[in-house]
């Protein structure tokens, strides 16, 4: 097998989409492995899960960055780079990026969000499809541009909204789904950029 891609996760907090990627990474035919996990919050649980598992996971936490987003972007793009990271993964990853970070990575972003893009981007996704009155939802991984939750579409997966459903068990089964849809779309990605076919 060709070098396998090397790949940064991005996370906020616990860290349960970056914990099936990394799994997934661990498979012995995966055409990538995760290299780093980077938090902007130092609390972050998902960091001693990462390290737990052997993987870099570092903080370069946003606060005394103040409204300096940019400054504080400068510091993850050199850890990105330090690492020799040729794809980032967002996996909970709550501060919007500004266009110099996502143009320095164009391309080369993934995103995972939970709603059947372009339907509800932002937050209280479940809420409002509930809300909304539809009968399904979902998940959408996504490659990063300026825009929130706008990128290029890569794959979605579907799960039907109940007649009892509250957002917090609609949440928990989408949960599910993207724990499966993600660390395949990532690996095919991946793959791609590697010039490998995984058909």
């Amino acid at each position: 097998m060709a070098d396998r891609t090397r790949v940064a996760v991005l996370i906020s907090g616990g860290g349960s989409n970056m914990a099936a990627l990394i799994e997934a990474a661990g498979a012995p035919d995966a055409p990538h492995r995760i290299v780093l996990v980077l938090s902007n919050n130092p609390e972050a649980g998902g960091l001693a899960l990462a390290r737990a598992s052997g993987i870099e996971a570092i903080a370069i936490d946003h606060r005394p960055f103040g409204k300096d987003r940019q400054a504080h972007e400068r510091q993850i793009h050199a850890a990105l780079e330090a690492a020799g990271v040729q794809v980032v993964a967002l996996a909970g990853y709550m501060r919007v990026l500004t266009p110099w970070l996502v143009g320095c990575w164009s391309g080369r972003m993934l995103n995972i969000h939970p709603s059947l893009l372009p339907k509800y981007p932002g937050l209280h996704t479940h809420a409002r499809a509930i809300e909304a009155g539809d009968s399904e939802a979902g998940c959408t991984v996504h490659l990063v541009t300026d825009g929130v939750d706008e990128g290029p579409i890569l794959g979605q997966a579907r799960v039907p909204v109940l007649s009892d459903d509250t957002p917090e068990a609609l949440a928990q089964r989408v949960l599910v789904a993207e724990h499966d849809l993600y660390p395949r779309l990532l690996a095919d990605f991946c793959a791609q950029q590697n010039g490998v076919s995984r058909s």
